[in-house]
């Protein structure tokens, strides 16, 4: 819990299991920049000597029950399925009004078909800015607080949304919706990096990575029936109802995880008590993460800065992020254009046609289950391979079969999707697109979570900026491109710039990851 140093003439330098502690009759001082990640330290046990003059806090001993790293499987997997439901309930908002968009704007009046896309991808611009503000929260207050608030800010304007009377209102509570929404995909993942260790976090990734993209999959099935059978108002309704139920899961289930925080709750214990028991003047205490210049706007000014700074000066994130941003725009282009193939081409009703979604789902479903099987097993191998040494390098192997089912099922969809071809077998391109797109974001959730351990909202939240405004931007082009090109052409376009940057991409990243994580001092901090 604190460390113990006996004072003397001479001021030395004595290392605590990565923590520098300097020690003289007149000073001690934490270097909270070397601090790494829990799960590669151990606890500083022992108290301070009076001379010493500060206590510093931390785990009682590696086996500490109340680090979240020791935590039973049970409650780790209690707050991974909270947080994946979280990921999962704002995405389904995402896209289950786009069935209802023509019902919508026919009630409003609106007629500009770049209006009726942005009923639907305004709440994904949403997704670029949130995070950069939320994930830095959650840093400040932590996961759970920052996840249950933001999950209630969500309501309410998703509510809202049923109620709204013109097109600047939905437009409107459908932004600040999203906002709250958008905290989910990104502190979800860092209350991954908080519970598990790396040889087991493969698993409760794959299930956390697959809610976000299972949702927007689901969601246009829902909202085709409920747009055919009832009003499009209960899009919203409904999704509100669904929220109140996972909020009350994560009430129960959600524990903070972030161990500055609940180190710091530790501090203040120690604080209350030492105020309660000494006459003298009062001994400071601080957590292994705090500096000695640790004040609450130099704190709050590095935590709101970081995830701009892991976008403007870490090369790492660039590039996943460029990569992923491709993907993910993909993703949302190709869910806003299934209704236009099957209700436009084969002539089939609304509800009938979001039946196809399926397709796109039983391809994300079924490859992250194989992949769930596999990503821990890969990277224990690759550890043991290489003395026993794990590296964010190992959670690549699956970008390769990944990178090619993509284009594959582009081509597939595009050239297929005729009146003259039986319906299937567009949905069959479709199940391989979601498997390839799966198995890419699985991956480098994956990478940056283990490469950015203690600061993984950050990493995630600047990833979620570039790929948000992808998954804004790439629906808003694709009426026009298919409506200029066809089916056909139009995907081999994007099959050929899928193969130009993701077949490729795995090898690079084997090669260069290591050295790009090298030039990050946040990676090399977690």
């Amino acid at each position: 819990m604190g460390s113990e140093e006996t004072a003397s003439d001479e001021e030395r330098s004595n290392p605590i299991d990565g923590v520098t502690i300097t020690t003289s009759p007149q000073k001690i001082e934490v270097d909270a920049q070397t601090v790494p990640a829990e799960d590669e330290r151990t606890a500083v046990s022992g108290p301070p000597t009076p001379a010493s003059g500060v206590h510093i806090v931390d785990w009682d001993g590696p086996d500490d029950p109340k680090n979240p790293k020791n935590w039973s499987f049970k409650k780790k997997w209690a707050a991974t399925l909270v947080v994946s439901a979280y990921a999962f309930i704002s995405p389904l908002s995402s896209s289950m009004m786009a069935p209802a968009g023509n019902k919508i704007a026919a009630e409003f009046g609106v007629t500009n078909k770049t209006v009726i896309a942005l009923f639907t991808s305004i709440y994904v611009a949403a997704y670029a800015l949130g995070p950069l503000t939320l994930a830095p929260l959650c840093e400040l207050y932590g996961r759970a607080r920052v996840l249950q608030i933001s999950n209630l800010f969500y309501f309410a304007w998703n509510l809202g949304c049923g109620f709204a009377q013109t097109p600047g209102q939905l437009i409107a509570f459908r932004f600040l919706s999203g906002i709250g929404g958008s905290a989910a995909p990104s502190v979800g993942g860092g209350v991954l990096g908080d519970t598990w260790n790396p040889e087991q976090r493969g698993q409760a990734i794959a299930i956390y990575s697959l809610a976000p993209l299972l949702g927007p999959v689901i969601g246009p099935v829902c909202g085709a029936w409920i747009a055919q059978k009832s009003d499009w108002r209960w899009v919203f309704w409904s999704t509100s109802i669904l929220c109140v139920f996972i909020q009350a899961l994560g009430f129960f289930y959600l524990r903070e995880t972030f161990a500055p925080v609940l180190l710091e709750r530790k501090a203040m214990l120690i604080r209350q008590s030492m105020n309660d028991t000494e006459k003298g003047s009062p001994q400071e205490v601080r957590t292994v993460y705090d500096g000695a210049d640790r004040e609450w706007k130099n704190i709050v000014k590095k935590a709101l800065f970081r995830p701009f700074a892991l976008s403007i000066y870490e090369p790492i994130i660039q590039v996943l992020s460029a990569y992923l941003s491709f993907v993910y725009g993909l993703f949302y282009l190709f869910l806003t254009t299934i209704p236009s193939i099957f209700e436009g081409v084969y002539r089939e009703q609304v509800g009938i046609a979001g039946l196809h979604y399926f397709a796109l789902g039983i391809g994300l479903t079924t490859v992250s289950q194989l992949n769930a099987r596999f990503l821990d097993q890969i990277y224990k191998r690759l550890c043991k391979q290489n003395g026993g040494e794990g590296k964010p390098e190992y959670r690549l192997p699956p970008l390769v079969p990944g990178s090619i089912m993509l284009p594959i099922g582009l081509f597939i969809t595009g050239w297929t999707a005729r009146a003259s071809v039986h319906w299937v077998v567009p949905d069959i391109g479709m199940a391989f697109v979601g498997g390839g797109i799966i198995l890419i974001f699985q991956s480098v959730q994956t990478y940056a979570i283990d490469a950015f351990t203690l600061h993984a909202a950050s990493a995630l939240a600047a990833l979620a900026f570039f790929r948000s405004l992808a998954g804004f931007g790439f629906p808003l082009f694709a009426p026009a491109m298919y409506s200029a090109l066809g089916y056909g052409k139009g995907d081999t376009i994007l099959a050929a710039v899928a193969i130009a940057i993701g077949v490729p991409a795995p090898f690079l990243f084997w090669i260069y990851g290591e050295r790009l994580r090298n030039a990050s001092r946040y990676a090399k901090r977690a």
